[in-house]
């Protein structure tokens, strides 16, 4: 047994190590034991014949044996002792051969691999050690990140995890002690049979009563001294106790010999902390929730700290205004805002004096506080805010009013007064408060409703304004559509000196508006003249594109009284969807057309299809609408007329181009309401009944008709008097200005404007009857009559137009008459033509 287990120990430390010569006391020769790798490769008879040789060569005792495993130890031992420092040696010189670049090139490849932050660090520690005379190496340092965000949330679960399976618990055990039964049962089955030793009131509801040892059953319950116990409730203390002693009474039981009863307070922990647990899972969900509302908040490592981290709970009284400058590369100019001169004038003076104080400031004067902005929508207020900032070539701030409001108190005034403060910091500057009447409307103006964050909010920006110095140069602009809610103390010289009131473009206006949008497109106009001019020189060929620009602009501005910048460049972008639909390679005038008739009217519904006799109905209204207009003398020119459903519920439409005018005399109010009328006295004049279709016209009609009465002062009877004031009480209107009397006159006068016009209208339909018939059968059959078709039917106009647009734009070329035929037809012909020939 002995020599097998020497045999096998021999072996196993040959296969651990190379070829190595062993000398022993027994054998006569040495003899080699293969590595691992020669070992394997040796065959089986040759091993076991040298294994049956060991055992043959037996050692005379073991002490040979322990010698022959120590010397192969320290073989070993030798040889792996040599082998490290071969190793260590040749390490050393390769980093003695290594080239500095090598070594360059190693440090950066290991501080590649770290981040921006960890760099940081480690410099700073590095920098502290120096700074103290120690010698510190960083990359022996290692920097943990701790996210203090998910630790929080696991935080948060965590504890409402262990609140909960505590109360699961806690109302488990409850129930568990729970197993109650009546006051009846326990006095029929315990009381009475003597098994109660003891009672104890718990709280003054319950009473825990000791049984006798042995007396179990299934409402039983063990208590820890091992005595068995039951539990009831009790509705009164008095009562509990009275019926105890009528019990014991009727049981004869002497007095020294009743069953005690004691009284007890019990509370869990549990009780107490029952109370505040909702208010805490509140707070706690709801900073859950605003971390992660606020991306980056709570990051450890960070100099925020605690919710520190950009956007976190704490930065939240961080003013939202975005910083424009040159460096933003802002591409609107004030060459790109058309259609209100004076008021880019007015603008551009702020930023001429930023730009250049010491022109203004050496004559004594002062830089103007801030500038409302004010218009209807769609006028350019943003758009010439948006131009100041590209070329004010000072810091320009951009907010909206909407951002000072939050949910957290305090957080609008103090994001004014961060937003002034930064201002401050970067003066001279300009500061831009889109739609401010969001935190500037009127305090204390008796309506519902008030919002005393807002009021706090509005305070704030009013003592900014007046409070910080003139030499700051720090200009505030605002806009607004609604100037009329705004605070009187903000609209005081002193906070906005100066109020920049933007209107609706007239057609000059709109024609430069056009002529800036129309640069953008690719005009059809413009590759005509490509083509065809091509031999003519530059300031020639430039001459004609800007006048067939001008006339595009012009004719399309004529085409679109009372639009605003807005809804010009939806039409052009319209237009260019138009083209693009329909796979043209350019821009046509019809294509400009169309866009203003979807714009106007609505949408073209072709899937709204009408009966016969509702498309006849329609017909004879837009006739009688189409005839009182051709003739009466202070109607608008009418350009189109047609009954294709467009829109929200039009069947039909009659459209005219209204001249910019700014006063409107009497008879104009007069025409305009019989032409109003004349789509119902047609149908009262050619059908059996009416329908419905003129509900919208006498809407019209009633509110001309009011204004003349109530507003303008146009009543012989009633005098020059408003009798409407406006409304100045937020839409509850408590009582009227006037009596009951007056109101019946005012009542009267309105029905007589409107009986009067319903009269003259059926006058000149009935003479005009013809013209009518002719007009509504004609447009049954087309759908859509151009005014050309007008002149062809009844003659021209007998009345010079008013419009001075009209007739310089439109006038000779007929307008919405969809896309040309002629051109196809004729290249068709052509087509034709040459295959006969052919």
């Amino acid at each position: 047994m002995f020599k097998s287990i020497a045999s096998i120990r021999l072996l196993g430390q040959s296969l651990s190590s190379r070829s190595i010569s062993i000398r022993s006391s027994l054998p006569s020769r040495p003899f080699l034991l293969a590595s691992s790798r020669q070992f394997s490769l040796s065959s089986r008879h040759s091993f076991q014949h040298s294994w049956t040789n060991s055992r043959e060569k037996k050692p005379s005792s073991e002490e040979d044996n322990d010698d022959v495993i120590r010397r192969l130890r320290e073989k070993l031992e030798e040889r792996a002792k040599a082998r490290r420092e071969a190793q260590a040696a040749a390490r050393n010189d390769d980093a003695r051969r290594k080239k500095p670049q090598d070594k360059e090139k190693d440090k950066d490849e290991d501080d590649a691999n770290l981040s921006e932050e960890e760099k940081q660090i480690r410099r700073e520690l590095k920098k502290m050690a120096s700074s103290k005379g120690y010698k510190f190496d960083p990359k022996k340092v290692k920097v943990y990140k701790i996210e203090l965000k998910p630790l929080l949330n696991i935080m948060f679960i965590a504890g409402s995890s262990i609140l909960l399976w505590i109360y699961l618990l806690t109302t488990l055990g409850d129930e568990r002690n729970n197993q109650e039964l009546s006051m009846q049962s326990f006095i029929t089955n315990y009381l009475e049979k003597g098994l109660v030793t003891k009672l104890t009131v718990i709280n003054k509801y319950a009473v825990e009563a000791q049984l006798i040892p042995g007396a179990m059953s299934s409402n039983t319950f063990t208590k820890s001294n091992g005595s068995p116990a039951v539990m009831f409730t009790i509705g009164s203390l008095e009562y509990f106790e009275d019926e105890m002693a009528q019990v014991q009474d009727r049981l004869q039981i002497p007095i020294n010999e009743r069953i005690p009863i004691t009284y007890e307070e019990k509370g869990s922990w549990f009780n107490y902390l029952m109370p505040i647990l909702p208010t805490v899972l509140l707070i706690g969900g709801l900073y859950y929730l605003t971390m992660r509302r606020m991306p980056g908040a709570g990051g450890g490592g960070g100099a925020g700290g605690v919710g520190g981290g950009p956007g976190g709970i704490f930065k939240i009284g961080k003013s939202k205004a975005k910083l424009f400058n040159q460096e933003n590369e802002v591409k609107i100019k004030f060459k790109d805002v058309a259609g209100c001169d004076e008021s880019k004038e007015e603008i551009m003076e702020f930023v001429k004096f930023l730009q250049d104080p010491e022109k203004y400031e050496k004559l004594g004067a002062k830089i103007p506080r801030g500038a409302i902005l004010s218009g209807p929508p769609g006028t350019g207020k943003t758009l010439l805010a948006k131009a100041t900032a590209g070329e004010a070539g000072v810091p320009f701030l951009s907010v909206s009013g909407s951002e000072f409001v939050e949910m957290f108190v305090g957080v609008g005034a103090s994001r004014v007064r961060d937003l002034f403060k930064t201002a401050r910091e970067m003066a001279p500057a300009i500061i831009f408060v889109d739609e401010i009447d969001a935190i500037g409307k009127e305090r204390g103006n008796g309506r519902m409703g008030g919002n005393d964050e807002r009021e706090n909010t509005l305070n704030q920006l009013l003592v900014e304004m007046d409070g910080f110095d003139t030499t700051d140069h720090v200009v505030v602009l605002a806009g607004t559509n609604r100037p009329d809610v705004l605070d009187k103390a903000l609209l005081r010289p002193g906070r906005f000196d100066r109020h920049i009131s933007i209107d609706v473009p007239d057609v000059e206006g709109r024609k430069e508006i056009f002529k800036v949008h129309l640069k953008r497109i690719k005009l059809k106009c413009i590759e005509d003249i490509d083509i065809m001019q091509k031999d003519v020189d530059f300031a020639k060929f430039q001459q004609l594109k800007a006048d067939a620009i001008e006339g595009l602009a012009g004719r399309l501005a004529a085409l679109t009284p009372g639009f605003a910048g807005a809804d010009i460049a939806n039409c052009c972008n319209e237009g260019a969807l138009i083209a693009a639909r329909e796979n043209d390679h350019s821009v046509e005038t019809h294509h400009f057309e169309q866009a203003i008739e979807r714009v106007v009217a609505g949408l073209e519904k072709k899937s709204r299809i009408l009966s016969p006799e509702e498309k006849k109905t329609v017909a004879y209204h837009e006739a009688g609408h189409a005839i009182c207009g051709w003739f009466l003398e202070f109607a608008d020119p009418l350009v189109k007329v047609s009954i294709i459903p467009r829109g929200q519920g039009a069947l039909g439409y009659a459209q005219y181009l209204p001249k910019d005018q700014y006063l409107t005399s009497q008879e104009q109010f007069r025409h305009r309401m019989i032409m109003a009328l004349g789509g119902r006295v047609s149908e009262e004049l050619h059908f059996d009944t009416v329908t419905s279709g003129a509900s919208d016209d006498f809407k019209k009609i009633t509110q001309m008709a009011q204004q003349m009465i109530l507003n303008l002062g146009m009543s012989t009877k009633l005098g020059q008097i408003c009798y409407d004031i406006g409304d100045n009480s937020g839409g509850f209107k408590v009582h009227k200005n006037y009596s009951e009397d007056t109101a019946r006159m005012i009542d009267e006068e309105v029905k007589r404007l409107i009986d009067e016009a319903h009269t003259e209208c059926t006058k000149l339909l009935k003479e005009k009857i013809k013209l009518v018939d002719a007009v509504a059968e004609e447009l049954f059959k087309k759908e859509v009559l151009t005014r050309e078709d007008m002149v062809r039917i009844c003659g021209p106009r007998p009345f010079l137009e008013r419009n001075d647009a009209f007739d310089k734009y439109v006038k000779g070329t007929d307008a919405f008459k969809g896309k040309p035929k002629e051109k196809k037809e004729t290249g068709d012909d052509e087509e034709n033509a040459s295959g006969v020939e052919a």
